[in-house]
């Protein structure tokens, strides 16, 4: 994993904008590309001018839309396969992902119950936001649900690592722990969000039922 992620850290660092496009974009095609350590990484290399803004656009702000441009594409590539091939796809594919045929049927049935809402927060789940879009392309969610919450998502997503490397500059390495550590928190805070959401949904709809009888 940690040799992966040099890979992608090299291709930004070599190829720019260019490189980073890539990354994104197959980061939400279900690669292992990090891309929670991309994001910081590429606003600290805007920081120290080696990804270049443009006139009157800082260069972590221009990262950041590259990001958010590349991760809408590359979610609405693997919603693409998950609408059009369904589940054959996951049982010829999906185990080189790690994404199983059980953990599909649980997520196939959150989306078919709780709706639209659940690919925003999916943005927020390391691991989950690469593969989220996949089971929701099988689920049919319209797609201008998936692509409007895929891109909000996405965009806080972006620009606020953005900033945060921009604002580390050199010192990126030294507050990288942390930012895993973080990035594992919003992780966990967002599961116990739609956790709560779960709950709540279904004691509204007992509540409903009881007071229908």
């Amino acid at each position: 994993m940690e040799h992966l992620t040099s890979i992608f850290h090299d291709l930004v660092v070599h190829f720019g904008y260019a490189g980073l496009f890539v990354v994104m974009f197959i980061g939400n095609m279900g690669a292992p590309a990090g891309t929670e350590f991309v994001m910081p990484t590429a606003g600290a290399l805007a920081a120290t001018g080696h990804l270049p803004g443009l006139p009157g656009l800082p260069g972590w702000v221009l990262v950041a839309i590259v990001g958010t441009i590349a991760e809408v594409c590359g979610a609405t590539a693997l919603y693409a396969v998950g609408y059009y091939g369904g589940v054959p796809v996951l049982e010829r594919y999906g185990k080189y992902v790690g994404f199983k045929h059980s953990a599909l049927e649980k997520v196939h049935g959150f989306y078919e119950r709780f709706g639209t809402i659940t690919v925003f927060w999916c943005r927020f789940i390391p691991f989950v936001r690469g593969v989220a879009s996949f089971p929701a392309g099988i689920s049919r969610m319209q797609k201008r649900y998936f692509i409007g919450y895929t891109a909000l998502g996405s965009a806080i997503f972006c620009f606020g690592l953005a900033y945060l490397g921009n604002a580390a500059g050199k010192n990126l390495d030294t507050i990288l722990p942390a930012l895993h550590k973080a990035a594992l928190a919003i992780g966990i805070g967002a599961a116990v969000v739609l956790a709560a959401v779960i709950v709540w949904l279904r004691l509204r709809k007992r509540a409903a039922g009881d007071l229908a009888a």
